[in-house]
C-alpha cells in the first residue's frame, strides 16, 4: 500500500452574482510564457467564468515598452471579465492585495543549461518576490512558481516570506504531468483526457520520476490500468520515462527556446485546480511543501506529489476550499 499523508489548510471565499475582481499577478509578463498565458486569465479559463479580474503584470524596467504593447492587446480583446490590466516594474505594486501570483520570470533556461546552472541568478530575483509577498499580498494568496529550477525558487520564495502559509506555496510540475499524460494516450491511441492519475515524483527536472504504475487509461468506456492499456512494459520503463523527463530539453533544442505554450496550458490547469479542486477520484502532480510525508523525503523541501484538492460549496454566497496535499489511499 502507498499512504500518502495529509497537509491541510481552509479558505473561505465569498461568491455572489456579481463577485468583486480578484487581482492576479504575473512575472516575467512580457516573456513568451505570459504571452500564451495571460488571455486565458483574462477570458474565465482559471478563476472562472463569473470572477472579473485585475490582471498586474510585472516585469523589470527594460521590458515596460513591451508590456505596453501586451497591455493594449489585451484591451483590444474586449474581454468582459477583465476589469484592469496594471504594468508596473515595482514589487510594491504588483504584489500589492493580491490574490493570486504566478511568478513566471526568472533567469531563462538556454540550449545545453541544466536547472542548477540557473540557480545562483535566481536565488535573488526569488527572494526578492518572496519578501514582497510577505509584505504587500494577502495572506490568503495562492502562489505558483513556474520560474526554473522551479523547486528551489518555490522553497526560497516560502521562507522569504514567513508570515504565508508554507501551504499556500505550490510550483509547477503540472507540464510534466501533462506530458506524461499525452504520452501514454498516444501510446494507446486514446485523447489524453482518458488517462488519469500518472505521478511526477520529484523535481521538475531531468531527476523527475514519471510513475504509471497508478494511472488508468479508459478503452472504450472501460478503464484498464496503464500497464494493461500500453501492453509494453519496456516501454514504460524506459523510453516513456526518459522522454518525459528530457522534453523540455527536447523543445529547446527543436525551438531554441523553452517551453512556452505548453507551459502556459500546464499553469492555468494547475492554478485552476487549486481554485475549483480536482475531479472526484483523480489526482494531479504539484510540488508541494513535503512535510508530512510518509517516503523519506526530507520535510524542508518542495518535492512534487500526487495531489488531491477539494472544494466545497456552503451557499450560493460562500465557498469552502480544502487544499490537500496528496491525501489518498493507493493500492
Amino acid at each position: 500500500m502507498l499512504t500518502l499523508l495529509t497537509s491541510m489548510y481552509m479558505v473561505v471565499r465569498a461568491i455572489s452574482p456579481q463577485a468583486e475582481p480578484i487581482r492576479v499577478v504575473v512575472t516575467g509578463a512580457a516573456g513568451q510564457i505570459a504571452y500564451s498565458l495571460l488571455f486565458s486569465i483574462a477570458k474565465g479559463d482559471v478563476f472562472g467564468k463569473d470572477q472579473p479580474i485585475i490582471l498586474i503584470l510585472l516585469d523589470i524596467p527594460p521590458m515596460l515598452p513591451v508590456l505596453d504593447g501586451v497591455v493594449m492587446e489585451l484591451q483590444d480583446c474586449a474581454l468582459p471579465l477583465l476589469r484592469e490590466v496594471i504594468p508596473t516594474d515595482k514589487v510594491e505594486v504588483g504584489f500589492k492585495d493580491i490574490d493570486a501570483a504566478i511568478l513566471v520570470g526568472s533567469m531563462p533556461r538556454k540550449e545545453g543549461m541544466e536547472r542548477k546552472d540557473l540557480l545562483k541568478a535566481n536565488v535573488a530575483i526569488f527572494k526578492t518576490q518572496g519578501q514582497a509577498l510577505d509584505k504587500y499580498a494577502k495572506k490568503t494568496v495562492k502562489v505558483l512558481v513556474v520560474g526554473n529550477p522551479a523547486n528551489t525558487n518555490c522553497l526560497i520564495a516560502s521562507k522569504s516570506a514567513p508570515s504565508i502559509p508554507k501551504e499556500n506555496f505550490s510550483c509547477l510540475t503540472r507540464l510534466d504531468h501533462n506530458r506524461a499524460c499525452s504520452q501514454v494516450a498516444m501510446r494507446c491511441g486514446v485523447s489524453s483526457d482518458k488517462v488519469k492519475n500518472v505521478i511526477i515524483w520529484g523535481n521538475h527536472s531531468s531527476t523527475q520520476y514519471p510513475d504509471v504504475h497508478h494511472a488508468k487509461v479508459n478503452l472504450s468506456g472501460s478503464e484498464v490500468s496503464a500497464y494493461d492499456a500500453v501492453k509494453n512494459d519496456a516501454w514504460l520503463r524506459g523510453d516513456f520515462i526518459s522522454t518525459v523527463q528530457l522534453r523540455g530539453a527536447a523543445v529547446i533544442k527543436a525551438r531554441k527556446l523553452s517551453s512556452a505554450m505548453s507551459a502556459a496550458k500546464a499553469i492555468c490547469d494547475h492554478m485552476r485546480d487549486i481554485w475549483f479542486g480536482t475531479k472526484e477520484g483523480e489526482f494531479i502532480s504539484m510540488g508541494v511543501y513535503a512535510a508530512g510525508n510518509s517516503y523519506g523525503i526530507p520535510e524542508d523541501l518542495i518535492y512534487s506529489f500526487p495531489i488531491q484538492i477539494k472544494v466545497q460549496v456552503q451557499s450560493p454566497k460562500q465557498r469552502t476550499v480544502f487544499f490537500r496535499s496528496a491525501a489518498h489511499d493507493l493500492i
